[in-house]
């Protein structure tokens, strides 16, 4: 894409974000990489005004919305035309390292920029209806072992989403190797698949927990498994897959990446200010008020954890045959 149309794409969202660009040329701009309201355009907002108020950068942060392409087109804008710009953010989250994972932006590669951090997420669960035979992940696991025809998945995301990998990553932890025999419906959101599971038409839902917390306050499910490090504040009585033997955390995390090209220190940097948005007052708040969970790695230890996870959904997308 030429520089030209992506200069014209970044004035459009300026204009319609009420920004401007007038202030120092060393001020942080965080890219949302879709329109205003959504996930991407939270962590920018949230993250950036935090920083600010924290006094860990100097000036306002401005946020630029560049939807396309899934988050495609920010991507994209960033590894061809800002490589090594030291005072540029952009939110992501599950969803970008799913869709490296499957080549969805046309042939870039996770590698290409560097992952900072993340600061909170919405925890991934497996649930069943309220009066499903299987009382714990052990439970479901055995079954699906014993006969793996007899577990269908509902899950709001389309085959070979992030919901469809949650239960094929527990399978992998127990062995299970023939990961396109589990039978996975993908449906239009979470209380979609909730009502599949509710129904009887599937045995299990895979999802994220603010999907399902109205479900579980109504008794009409049970939650078996929350895929986070620890017992989620609020929801201690829901184990974690790790402490049921499956060494898996997926959650929907909530966090930024930079340009490839700045120097180690200039990452560091980066990674010592999200670590101390994620100390701070003002983003327990956020959190609390945006229903996310703890969450937090910043640095190296993210970056790690981004690589393993590529790594891990392109192995079983190219499995599934839903690499683009």
């Amino acid at each position: 894409m030429t520089t030209r149309l992506f200069k014209a794409l970044i004035a459009g969202a300026v204009v319609s974000t009420g920004l401007t660009f007038g202030s120092a040329a060393s001020a942080t701009e965080c890219i949302a990489p879709a329109n205003p309201g959504g996930g991407w355009d939270f962590t920018c907002r949230q993250i950036g005004k935090i920083l600010y108020d924290i006094g860990a950068v100097d000036s306002p942060v401005q946020v630029t919305n560049m939807p396309g392409a899934g988050g495609g087109l920010a991507y994209n804008h960033v590894v061809s035309e800002r490589s090594d710009d030291a005072d540029l953010i952009v939110a992501a989250s599950s969803a970008t390292t799913t869709r490296l994972a499957q080549n969805a932006y046309a042939g870039m590669t996770a590698d290409q920029v560097r992952f900072v951090g993340a600061i909170g997420a919405d925890p991934g669960v497996i649930v069943v209806a309220a009066d499903s035979p299987y009382q714990s992940l052990n439970d479901l696991v055995d079954a699906i072992l014993a006969d793996p025809g007899s577990v269908a998945f509902a899950g709001g995301s389309a085959v070979g989403g992030f919901d469809h990998m949650k239960p094929l990553m527990i399978l992998q932890e127990a062995d299970f190797t023939d990961i396109t025999a589990i039978k996975y419906i993908g449906v239009d959101g979470g209380a979609d698949a909730i009502t599949q599971t509710v129904g009887g038409f599937t045995q299990a839902m895979t999802g994220d927990m603010s999907e399902v917390v109205s479900f579980l306050e109504n008794g009409d499910i049970r939650v078996i498994a929350v895929l986070t490090e620890e017992r989620v504040p609020g929801f201690e009585d829901i184990p974690t897959a790790k402490e049921q033997g499956y060494d898996v955390v997926a959650v929907n995390w909530r966090g930024l990446y930079v340009p490839k090209g700045i120097s180690d220190e200039q990452f560091d940097e980066w990674a010592g200010k999200l670590q101390q948005v994620a100390d701070s007052d003002e983003w327990a708040q956020a959190m609390a008020d945006n229903g996310l969970a703890p969450f937090t790695k910043v640095g190296g230890d993210f970056q790690s954890y981004v690589d393993g996870l590529v790594a891990d959904i392109a192995e079983m997308s190219a499995e599934l045959g839903v690499t683009q």
